[in-house]
C-alpha cells in the first residue's frame, strides 16, 4: 500500500482500540485532515460512531514494516482466527489463483471444534478441470509449498462462486453455508478436506 499521504496521521489499531503494528488503518481525527468528509447528511448517529472518536475506521487491515511501509491484509470483516492466528482470505487467494487449474477463489472461516474455525476455500475451476480428487490433492500440495502450516487451507469445495451484481464475491454467502453445514452435521459434494488425504501426512 506504501505510505501514508501527506496531511494523513495513519494508525494501525486493534479491537480493544490500542495502536499495533497490524491492525485496522484509521485515520486519526485530533486534528481531522482537510481531505477528510465533513460527515454524512442527516445521520448524527452515524457521525457520531464513525468520526466522533479519536480514529476514523476505514474497515481495512494492513501492517507496517519496520521502514513504515504499509501492507494490505484484507477486509475487517473477512479476517477471521483460526487456533488464534490471524488468518487474511487475500492472502490465501492470491496463493490459490496461481494454480493453473483454478479460475477463482474465496476464502472463508469454516467451523472446527479444535482451531475454532481453518480456512475452507470456494473454487471455480478453469475450463476443462474436472473438480475431482485428484485435483483437490494437486492443490493442497500446491499450497503447502507458498503458505505457512497456520495459514494452510484445510477444505476446498468446487462450485460457482455468488456474486453481486457488479461481480462481486458475496462472502457473506458463503460464511452462511459453513455455518448452516455445521449446524446440520453433514459435507456437500465436491467437498473435500485435508484430513481426507493420508498421502499428504
Amino acid at each position: 500500500m506504501g505510505r501514508p499521504m501527506p496531511g494523513y496521521r495513519i494508525a494501525l489499531v486493534d479491537f480493544e482500540g490500542q495502536e499495533v503494528s497490524e491492525g485496522q488503518v484509521c485515520i486519526k481525527l485530533k486534528p481531522a485532515p482537510t481531505g477528510l468528509m465533513a460527515g454524512y447528511a442527516d445521520n448524527p448517529e452515524r457521525n457520531a460512531e464513525l468520526l466522533g472518536g479519536d480514529y476514523y475506521p476505514t474497515s481495512d487491515v494492513a501492517s507496517r514494516d519496520a521502514d513504515g511501509y504499509y501492507w494490505y491484509v484484507g477486509r475487517a470483516d473477512d479476517v477471521f482466527k483460526s487456533s488464534d492466528y490471524r488468518i487474511s482470505p487475500f492472502e490465501l487467494e492470491s496463493a490459490l489463483i496461481e494454480h493453473p487449474a483454478v479460475a477463482e477463489a474465496a476464502v472463508v472461516p469454516s467451523p472446527d471444534p479444535i482451531r475454532l474455525a481453518v480456512p475452507k476455500a470456494y473454487l471455480t475451476l478453469r475450463p476443462g478441470v474436472e473438480p475431482t480428487r485428484d485435483t483437490a490433492l494437486a492443490i493442497f500440495r500446491f499450497l503447502r509449498g507458498r503458505l505457512a502450516p497456520y495459514k494452510r487451507v484445510r477444505r476446498l469445495e468446487f462450485s460457482a462462486l455468488p456474486k453481486t451484481i457488479s461481480g462481486k464475491i458475496r462472502r457473506v454467502e458463503l460464511r452462511g453455508a459453513e455455518t448452516s453445514r455445521e449446524a446440520a452435521g453433514a459435507r456437500r459434494p465436491g467437498e473435500y478436506w485435508e484430513e481426507d488425504f493420508p498421502e499428504l501426512k
